[in-house]
């Protein structure tokens, strides 16, 4: 589990049914889940973008990837 602002994101396994998983919840200040998002199956990609131009660094910046799924499965990448 990771946190990036007010998204914290978790990933996980079934190893009975081959099912990989990835949640992105979006949270309060005070620990209120306001949004959740599930992806199964699918490799995520989360990227950070950004209007502030800094040297030598892209306004789409790759801030975690999923780690437990296989090659086989489709990409997706989550913009926060």
């Amino acid at each position: 589990m990771v946190g990036f602002g007010p998204v914290v994101i978790a990933e996980g396994f079934d190893d009975d049914h081959l099912v990989w998983w990835v949640h992105a919840w979006t949270v309060t200040a005070d620990g209120l889940i306001t949004q959740v998002k599930e992806y199964v199956n699918t490799s995520v990609t989360v990227t950070l973008l950004s209007q502030q131009v800094l040297p030598n660094a892209s306004k789409c910046q790759c801030i975690w990837q999923s780690r437990l799924c296989d090659e086989s499965v489709p990409g997706l990448i989550l913009p926060i």
